[in-house]
């Protein structure tokens, strides 16, 4: 088989850096970058291969060069896809608050955020009865 962009072949890793693996497929080496290594986060590639290890790579390009640049995410079947969640917006309409309702809301709001408010005061005030300075100076 050729090596071309979308070929999806088995290699060997030959050495693993930091930023990446390099594996060789049909007597070539190519790199894989550390971010084609996996769909999560990879800190550290060493967790995830050691040399010697067989790994399935698709082919992402070859340049003018001969550098081959491989991926093993992109190698990876497909996960099924999650079907979005289906809203009945009919529903969604019964739900929502009545003009009524939100005046309620607000006014509970109101009385909540004006029982804090004093609970604040009173504890400011005891605080700084303590810390007065004396004006007769």
């Amino acid at each position: 088989m050729t090596l071309k962009a979308g070929n999806i072949l088995e290699g060997t890793v030959v050495n693993i850096t930091g930023f990446g693996a390099f594996v060789e497929i049909e007597g070539k080496t190519g790199l894989v970058h550390i971010s084609e290594v996996s769909d999560s986060y990879v800190k550290d590639i060493r967790s995830f291969l050691k040399e010697k290890d067989k790994v399935k790579v698709k082919i992402i390009s070859v340049d003018d060069n001969g550098k081959i640049s491989l991926s093993m995410k992109q190698a990876m079947p497909l996960k099924k896809s999650v079907r979005p969640i289906e809203i009945d917006w009919g529903k969604e309409k019964e739900k929502q608050a009545s003009p009524k309702d939100f005046e309620d809301r607000m006014m509970k709001f109101m009385k909540e955020s004006e029982e804090r408010l004093q609970d604040i005061k009173k504890n400011q005030d005891a605080r700084n009865r303590g810390y007065r300075k004396n004006s007769s100076f």
